[in-house]
């Protein structure tokens, strides 16, 4: 409604603006129509520029002696071929181009035919008297000069005056001098005899612009009518964007428009600087009277195109300024709009802001969180306070603001009181809840505090009379301090604390109570144990309990059995306190240690490592929480973007990895599932397993934390990170937080080992070592692939060589042989430095490389040196001289690698690992070659078969045509029998035969020999491939690709064999064979340390 309101008294205010400007623009253009006297004679010299150029007749610009423009004929031989209506245009033209004050005075014409006939000159008489469209004052006609022609225009001019039917006199003159008595020589051209200068092209020139002139005049006068009209029409907009944009449209078509102006200005300039050229060539020439109306056409038009120009500039100041104030208006209401939706949305969140916390950390990041809500509050709040004094300041200047503006800045102020009493009440509620959390946490310190003081008693010192005086005085003291807490009781939490106890802060105070109450018992029972013990014993007893196997020596009387009888009838008897044992003869007495105390403190400190676990987590949460609200979430705030550098712009994903996945796991998943082993710590391993494939997320975090390292450092003192420590009021800066999730699933495992301490032989004891182990293969993992990516120079793809199973820094010697001689290195007694990296495919040999930096960015970098493909490899494993050495080889013995690992352990699990490896492919060989084995088998019996029916069909072609010739023959007949027995037999025996072929026979394979150390372990899976029928041999796991001898393996062959002769010798399984002349390691140019 307000908006309609407006558009009325827009509309009425534009239409009078628009009135006056169309009235204005109308009367320019009748004033330029009476300036070029479009009215009388609307021809211009652009219609008739051809007869004009003709020069039968010209205006000279002369005057008579009244006054009187004066036209000439010259002499133009043609005179009678022009039409009658090319004629009229031309003197109907050259009438109506002096000023009407000037035509009413008269013309004079100037009739030039001395060099005519008399034919021509009655001929041009009788035009001008039957067509001249104007006054005429005086003709004036030079006669032929000829004799002849002279006399008879005499004689025939008297004879013939009547048929001119003039009204004014006709002179004939007989020479130029008798015209200057007419006329003055000033006035006539130089071809009558007079002093005027004359260019007809000229003159042609100057009318033509003055009449274009005149038309771009009345043309823009047109033209701002339209955009006027345009402007007047125009709808109002109802957004301060389209109100803008209309703005703007609207000056820029003004600007267009005023250049058009000040283009047709210039032209008019330019055309009064051509009209008085002659004067500026000539200081002492004067302009004739035609060219100085002309100046004066020139300056009338210039007017009128100044005044179409005012008018519009007059209308454009109206219709600019009631724009710009639309346009402030749908600003205001646009702020309105936006000021009312960012209240709502803070009162939203405000009234959202219902949590209190389950922790004082908790609790404090909601006031920090609420105190930057209370920043954006007076952000909003100094808006709307700006808002109401630009709606107050437009109801003074807007004549169209409406009520509604006032109604709008009313609204505004009420709903800025509402806001700060929102936000006090949500702070005064959090202020309470932290006090409630800090004294929570208070006692929960002192119940933890006594729980290991019950713990670090010692129970030795328990079993002297002092001892446990001692530790229930301890006890006495520390329970004296709990006077405090416990006064605090329920009801007073519940009557203190109500406006901030919801459901969970409820369960939660009563944990911390029943926490409370069940070491008030603990430390009950104790003093009741330490006040037994402090009254029965009289001196210091053993703190180990006996056993029955313990108790050795026989008591020497009857007397002493007696009592030791009557001692244990007392402890069969006995009370509840099973740490009491009582013998008064015995050389030292004994006490029995309560199994019930000792499981109660193992469940104390599993309570505790669990309560750790969970508070730590709930921390890590809300730390990542914070971290992706005050940093990441910033990232994309448009007010924080000037101050992000450019090297940060797009790189949050970089700068935070996956920390946003990691949280809501966590949040989501996680957390709640380790609450819910909250009262059986000792079953948490289950909850680790069943999230064990989650946990993997940490491997990517890890993976790009060189790079959001390097970009930290990049940019870590800019101001955007300032700014949101600033406003975060955290003290460490964000990389302290970006190393969170790393330290977080490391500590994971610290935790679990802890558990597993406490709870040995327990229920879920198996699943939390097992939980422990699946952690430490994560970190493993996450280790050894930080490793792999630091690879450089490998020109392959590393995903192609399997799964990582190891990698570690060794010492390694490498020896070449070439043809039957062994080459060392030249520093083959010093060892080159390598770092390995066992895949399931290959082996890959680099140097590790120290990298310059800090954090994540010093981690080593591995150049590659050396691939071997585990399939055309062996092992040895042991060399000779060191126990923590092993050799790898190449299949055909050509490149020898001693490997010195940094223990023998380490040696060991290596060994162990590359021996499996081996056995597998050895394993998968065999189960290919035992596939083709019967494939190949199939094969042949079908071969066989078809041989068969083949025989079958010949045998009963032969015995029918037999039957054809003898007629007496059958199938039965001996001969018949004869032929398919043989046939049969001799297929039988085919096929025997090649089934005897392949038939393998297992032998076992028997101990060889390495050069330098007999009897040692050695494993090559090319050789296991060739040697696949004969089994492993007990002694020795080097099965090379060596010469057959009698079932045995020679040392030298192992060393000499050639593998083209022994694929000639004994063809193996096709692709078992897997030899260093089919793959050669890869061999990278020497190093700058001359090794390999």
């Amino acid at each position: 409604m307000p908006n309609c309101r407006m558009a009325m008294v827009w509309v009425k205010m534009e239409k009078d603006v628009v009135h006056e400007l169309l009235r204005r623009l109308n009367s320019v253009s009748q004033n330029v129509d009476e300036i070029m006297q479009q009215e009388t004679s609307p021809l211009c010299a652009a219609d008739i520029i051809s007869e004009l150029k003709k020069k039968f007749a010209f205006l000279s610009g002369g005057r008579g002696q009244d006054g009187s423009p004066i036209i000439i004929f010259p002499e133009f031989p043609s005179f009678g071929e022009i039409g009658d209506q090319e004629f009229h245009n031309v003197l109907t033209y050259l009438t109506s181009v002096p000023s009407l004050s000037a035509a009413g005075v008269g013309f004079i014409l100037v009739i030039d035919r001395r060099q005519d006939r008399w034919a021509c000159v009655k001929g041009t008489l009788l035009r001008i008297s039957g067509h001249f469209p104007g006054n005429l004052r005086l003709v004036l006609v030079l006669r032929p000069s000829a004799l002849l022609q002279r006399t008879l225009s005499d004689v025939l001019f008297k004879l013939h005056r009547d048929d001119f039917k003039m009204k004014v006199p006709v002179i004939m003159l007989s020479s130029v001098a008798e015209l200057h008595t007419y006329i003055e020589q000033s006035q006539l051209t130089q071809e009558l005899g007079g002093t005027q200068q004359y260019c007809h092209k000229t003159w042609i020139s100057h009318r033509t612009d003055i009449e274009g002139f005149a038309v771009l005049v009345k043309r823009m006068a047109q033209r701002l009518q339209a955009f006027g009209r345009e402007l007047a029409e125009t709808d109002l907009p109802n957004s301060p964007l389209a109100t803008s944009n209309l703005l703007n449209t609207h000056c820029s078509k003004r600007e267009s428009m005023k250049e058009e102006i000040a283009g047709a200005l210039g032209q008019g300039r330019k055309i009064l600087e051509n009209i008085r050229e002659p004067v500026r060539r000539d200081p002492d020439s004067s302009l004739n009277p035609d060219q100085l109306e002309n100046l004066a056409t020139v300056h009338r038009l210039l007017s009128q195109l100044n005044e179409s120009s005012t008018a519009f500039d007059d209308f454009w100041v109206q219709h600019h300024t009631k724009l710009e104030m639309c346009l402030r208006l749908r600003q205001f209401e646009h702020n309105f709009q936006q000021v009312l939706e960012d209240l709502e949305q803070a009162t939203t969140r405000v009234t959202a802001f219902s949590h209190v916390g389950m922790s004082p950390t908790h609790t404090e990041h909601l006031l920090r969180e609420l105190s930057s809500q209370e920043e954006k509050a007076c952000e909003l709040l100094d808006r709307l306070r700006v808002l109401v004094v630009e709606g107050e300041g437009l109801v003074d200047s807007c004549e169209f603001a409406d009520d509604s503006v006032k109604v709008k800045c009313g609204e505004l102020q009420r709903a800025g009181e509402k806001l700060p009493q929102q936000l006090q009440t949500k702070r005064d509620l959090l202020l309470q809840a932290m006090e409630l959390h800090q004294r929570l946490q208070s006692v929960c310190k002192w119940c933890e505090d006594g729980i290991y003081l019950l713990a670090a008693q010692p129970l030795d010192r328990c079993q002297s009379q002092e001892g446990a005086e001692s530790a229930l005085q301890e006890l006495e003291g520390y329970l004296e301090t709990a006077n405090e807490r416990q006064e605090w009781d329920m009801d007073t939490v519940w009557r203190e604390y109500e406006s901030v106890l919801n459901e969970e802060l409820k369960e939660q105070v009563k944990r911390v109570f029943e926490k409370r109450t069940m070491l008030q018992e603990m430390f009950e029972k104790r003093r009741v144990s330490l006040k037994k013990l402090a009254a029965k014993q009289t001196r210091p007893v053993q703190p180990v309990a006996p056993t029955p196997e313990a108790i050795k020596s026989p008591p020497s009387s009857p007397a002493l059995r007696n009592r030791e009888k009557s001692c244990a009838n007392k402890e069969s008897e006995g009370s509840s306190d099973h740490s009491e044992v009582c013998s008064e003869q015995n050389g030292g007495s004994s006490r029995t240690t309560s199994v019930s105390d000792e499981e109660e403190n193992l469940a104390v400190l599993r309570r505790h490592v669990m309560n750790e676990l969970l508070e730590t987590e709930r921390a890590y949460v809300e730390e990542l929480l914070c971290v992706l609200q005050g940093y990441a979430a910033e990232m994309e705030n448009p007010a924080m973007a000037p101050l992000i550098p450019t090297v940060l712009q797009n790189k949050k994903d970089v700068l935070f990895g996956n920390m946003q996945e990691i949280y809501h796991f966590h949040k989501t998943t996680f957390l709640r599932e380790l609450e819910t082993y909250t009262d059986c710590p000792e079953l948490v391993g289950r909850c680790f397993l069943e999230r064990m494939g989650d946990l993997q997320i940490y491997e990517k975090y890890c993976h790009n934390k060189p790079r959001s390292e390097s970009l930290w450092r990049q940019c870590s003192d800019c101001a955007f990170f300032q700014e949101c420590q600033k406003k975060l009021e955290h003290k460490l800066g964000l990389d302290s937080y970006l190393l969170k999730p790393v330290q977080r699933i490391t500590k994971y495992q610290l935790l679990l080992k802890e558990l597993i301490k406490y709870s040995k032989g327990r229920e879920g004891s198996v699943e939390l070592q097992a939980a422990l182990s699946s952690l430490l293969g994560i970190l493993k993992a996450v280790n050894d692939s930080m490793h792999l990516i630091a690879i450089t120079g490998y020109e392959g793809n590393l995903g192609d060589l399997g799964r990582l199973l190891m990698q570690g820094s060794f010492s390694v010697w490498a020896e070449h042989k070439r043809g039957h001689v062994k080459m060392m290195e030249l520093a083959r007694f010093k060892p080159m430095q390598r770092h390995l990296f066992l895949h399931e495919k290959a082996l890959l040999f680099c140097k590790r490389r120290e990298e310059s930096g800090e954090g994540y960015e010093k981690a080593p970098s591995y150049s590659f040196k050396q691939e071997l493909s585990m399939s055309a490899i062996g092992i040895t494993e042991h060399a000779k001289g060191d126990n923590k050495k092993f050799e790898i080889w190449s299949s055909s013995r050509d490149e020898v690698y001693t490997v010195q690992a940094a223990s023998e352990e380490i040696k060991t699990i290596w060994v162990r690992e590359i021996r499996k490896l081996l056995t597998g492919q050895l394993e998968a060989c065999r189960e290919a070659s035992q596939q083709r084995a019967t494939d190949q088998l199939t094969s042949e019996n079908n071969s066989l078969d078809r041989l068969i029916r083949e025989g079958q069909s010949c045998m009963r072609n032969t015995e029918m045509e037999k039957k054809e010739d003898e007629g007496s023959n059958g199938l039965g007949s001996p001969d018949g029998r004869k032929a398919e027995k043989a046939m049969g037999t001799f297929l039988s025996n085919e096929t025997k035969a090649k089934r005897q072929e392949i038939k393998s026979d297992p032998t076992p394979l028997e101990t060889g020999t390495h050069p330098h150390l007999g009897g040692v372990r050695r494993l090559s899976t090319s050789s296991l491939f060739q040697n696949r029928r004969r089994g492993w041999n007990k002694g020795s796991l080097s099965l090379d690709a060596s010469v057959e001898q009698d079932g045995y393996f020679s040392a030298e062959d192992h060393v000499t064999s050639d593998p083209e002769e022994e694929r000639e010798k004994k063809p193996a399984v096709e692709g078992a064979e897997l030899m260093r002349t089919d793959e050669e390691p890869k061999q990278p140019a020497e190093s700058e340390d001359g090794h390999h």
